[in-house]
């Protein structure tokens, strides 16, 4: 028989990180919990995928999401058993660059939504970038990678750029918000509502 799922060792408000207990609202737990929920929402959108391809993508995505998470989840005082690699962003960075050679960012923003699929690619990207500010703040008091904020922050552009390629080739066009005077950005600026940052 497998064992029990639970422990009873959460129940005075404490967990455990592989070389230490603390609360279950430590800025560590916060960050790596934050990564969780992002990678829920990726486990949704792969169920709106029709190509194998994006589904492939996806997958090593959440399999990155975990070796972020196992960092997050390690003291400072030990070695985690598991690094990301900076080419994980370089190929973020290149998969991003196609999208946007067939779907390029509009001229204004971008209101989310969509196909279900983009949509919920919008909304991965708000998580992610949640995620990215929870980190950040636990890099304020305790060692963070450098590689792992330009992770999620490629990340974020990357499920941007994902969101407008599934609306391209559904042949949904993009919602924009004119705003004041169209509020169009200017040359060299993105969004900071919505897209690259």
């Amino acid at each position: 028989m497998a064992g029990r799922l639970y422990t009873r060792r959460g129940d005075d408000g404490e967990t455990d990180l592989m070389g230490g207990r603390v609360a279950k609202n430590h800025p560590r737990v916060v960050a790596y919990g934050t990564l969780d929920e992002l990678n829920a929402v990726l486990g949704l959108l792969r169920t709106h995928l029709a190509d194998r391809r994006w589904e492939r993508w996806l997958d090593a995505i959440q399999r990155d999401l975990f070796v972020v998470g196992t960092e997050l989840a390690t003291a400072p005082s030990h070695a985690p058993p598991l690094r990301l690699s900076a080419k994980r962003v370089a190929a973020l960075e290149r998969q991003i660059d196609r999208f946007q050679r067939e779907a390029p960012t509009p001229p204004l923003f971008v209101l989310p939504g969509g196909t279900p699929a983009a949509a919920l690619a919008h909304f991965a990207r708000t998580v992610c970038r949640r995620a990215e500010r929870k980190v950040v703040a636990l890099a304020q008091s305790e060692p963070v990678r450098p590689v792992v904020l330009k992770y999620l922050n490629r990340l974020s552009d990357w499920l941007f750029a994902f969101a407008l390629l599934l609306n391209h080739r559904s042949g949904v066009a993009e919602r924009l918000w004119h705003g004041r005077k169209g509020m169009a950005r200017h040359k060299g600026k993105r969004s900071k509502i919505s897209g690259r940052r």
